[in-house]
C-alpha cells in the first residue's frame, strides 16, 4: 500500500533522538527521497559521531536549536518523559510554517508539554507509529519497520489542515496505514493493546528472576515460546516505559483494574474446577487473535516482536530468508 512521492514532501526534516524510531524514519526519508536534508538532535558526542557514520542525517549536533533551526518538520523521537524540556527549546526557535510531531506512545501529555512552547504560525500534529522492536539507538533502525502498520495521528481541533495532510503524506510514504482520533481514545485504547501487554510482560519476568538461582536456571533453560515472547517484550527500553507509564498513568491503571477482575474471575474457575467457564473464555480470546491476523495485523517480516531479523554491516535489518 506503500504511496510513493514523485518528489521531496519537506526541504529539511530534523529528529530529536535517534533512537530505533527516529533512525528507521530517517533510513526510509533518505532512501526515498522524502526530503532534501535531514539534521538531528542527539545527547551524547558518541551517538551524534555514529550517526554520520551511519549516514542517516546530514547534519547531527548534541544541541536541539542547531538542528530545528531551518526544519520544515520535526520529529520528536525522545522518550515522552522529556517532552518539557525539549518543548521549552523549542520556544522562539522554529520558522513560521514549520510543522511539529512526534512519534510517542501516550498523546495527552505531549499535547500537554510541546503545544505550550510553539509559537504562532508552528502547528503541531502529534502522531503515533504502531511499530517497533525490543532494539534501541541507532543502529537499531531499518527503513522497513513502518511498512502496513497503522500510524495513529492525534491533531488538536482546529489545527491546520495542510499540516495534518503533509504528516499523513510522510508516514504514508514510509508504508504506514494512518487514522486520526483524538488522545484521550489514543491513551486509552493503547492502555489495553500496548501499555497493559508490556506491564504484564514485565511482572512476569521480574516474578522469575525472584525465583531462587537452581529454579530460575531452569525456567531459563526449559523456557517455552510464550515465555520468551514475554521476555522479548519485557526487554524494551525501560526509560520509554517508565515513561510511558507514568504519564498515562489513569489510562493504565483503568484497565489494569479491569484486567485484575477477570484474573480473579479465571482464578476462581480453576480454583472450583469450573471447565466449561475456562473452555468458553479460552475459546472467545481465539476469535481475537483470529480477527488480529484477519485485520492485517500480525506480520511475519516487519511485526513489532522484531524477530526473524539480523544486521548487515550498516546497522539496518534485513528479514532472515
Amino acid at each position: 500500500m506503500t504511496k510513493t512521492a514523485s518528489q521531496p514532501l519537506f526541504e529539511t526534516v530534523a529528529f530529536i533522538g535517534m533512537g530505533l524510531i527516529g533512525s528507521s524514519m530517517a533510513r526510509r526519508i533518505k532512501r526515498d527521497g522524502l526530503a532534501n536534508k535531514i539534521t538531528c538532535a542527539v545527547r551524547s558526542e558518541a551517538t551524534r559521531e555514529r550517526v554520520l557514520e551511519l549516514g542517516i542525517a546530514d547534519e547531527a549536533y548534541c544541541d536541539i536549536k542547531q538542528a530545528v533551526g531551518d526544519a520544515d518538520l520535526v520529529m520528536i523521537c525522545a522518550p515522552v518523559g522529556a517532552n518539557a524540556a525539549i518543548g521549552a527549546q523549542l520556544s522562539g526557535v522554529l520558522k513560521k510554517g514549520a510543522i511539529v510531531s512526534d512519534v510517542g506512545s501516550v498523546k495527552q501529555s505531549v499535547i500537554r508539554d510541546i503545544a505550550p512552547h510553539l509559537d504562532e504560525g508552528v502547528s503541531f500534529v502529534p502522531g503515533h507509529p504502531l511499530a517497533g522492536t525490543e532494539h534501541s539507538g541507532p543502529d537499531s533502525g531499518f527503513p522497513e519497520l513502518f511498512e502496513e502498520r497503522w500510524c495513529i495521528l492525534t491533531p488538536v481541533p482546529g489545527e491546520n489542515e495542510d499540516a495534518i495532510a503533509k504528516v499523513r503524506a510522510l508516514w504514508e510514504a514510509c508504508g504506514m496505514h494512518v487514522e486520526c482520533m483524538d488522545a484521550d481514545h489514543h491513551d486509552r485504547i493503547l492502555g489495553i493493546t500496548s501499555h497493559l501487554p508490556h506491564l504484564i510482560a514485565y511482572t512476569i519476568v521480574g516474578t522469575a528472576t525472584d525465583l531462587e538461582d537452581a529454579l530460575r536456571q531452569e525456567v531459563i533453560k526449559f523456557s517455552a515460546s510464550g515465555f520468551r515472547d514475554f521476555t522479548r517484550i519485557a526487554a524494551s527500553d525501560p526509560t520509554m516505559w517508565r515513561d510511558v507509564f507514568l504519564n498515562n498513568r489513569e489510562a493504565v491503571l483503568e484497565v489494569l483494574g479491569r484486567f485484575q477482575e477477570d484474573l480473579m474471575a479465571l482464578q476462581r474457575a480453576i480454583r472450583w474446577g469450573e471447565g466449561e467457564k475456562l473452555h468458553e473464555l479460552f475459546s472467545r480470546t481465539r476469535e481475537i487473535r483470529r480477527g488480529i491476523v484477519d485485520a492485517g495485523q500480525y506480520f511475519t517480516n516487519f511485526s513489532a516482536e522484531g524477530e526473524n531479523r539480523k544486521s548487515d554491516e550498516t546497522g539496518k535489518k534485513k528479514p532472515v530468508d
